[in-house]
């Protein structure tokens, strides 16, 4: 089980103001636990999709960012949560190409590859809840092969 490190903190998303506050929020708790630059911004590109489709997809609603640490390990988990009108297929809903709002279909099943754990809960009429987790990696090792 992953142990939070300190209170969770909630951030409504009601706003393309709080879509910025919410990306600020997590870069800097990025940054605070030491994931390297190209870490946060994948972690930060997720963040910015989820929170967009709560907005818009959901009616605005809410993140919930935990710091976590597991076997010395640090790392953030975020919920994104609305009551807006679900998801009919989950399934669909993540296959690249499949969109609902003129976009490219990317969304969701980029956001689950830009991070190490994802997990979707949603049903028709009960809104959405995507949970991800991304954890500090160390550096990268050395270089073999050409130079």
């Amino acid at each position: 089980m992953h142990a939070p490190l300190a209170p969770t903190t909630r951030l409504p998303i009601g706003s393309d103001a709080d879509l910025a506050w919410v990306r600020q929020h997590v870069r800097r708790a990025a940054a605070d636990l030491g994931f390297r630059l190209v870490q946060q911004t994948k972690l930060v590109t997720a963040v910015s999709e989820l929170a967009r489709n709560t907005l818009v997809h959901g009616g605005g609603g809410s993140m919930a960012m935990t710091i976590l640490e597991e076997g010395g390990r640090r790392g953030l988990r975020m919920s994104f949560v609305d009551a807006g009108p679900g998801i009919r297929d989950i399934d669909q809903a993540m296959t690249d190409g499949y969109t609902t709002g003129g976009g490219l279909g990317l969304g969701l099943s980029g956001a689950k590859r830009l991070v190490q754990e994802f997990s979707i809960d949603s049903s028709p009429g009960k809104g959405t809840t995507v949970t991800i987790t991304d954890w500090v990696t160390g550096l990268p090792g050395p270089r073999t092969g050409a130079p």
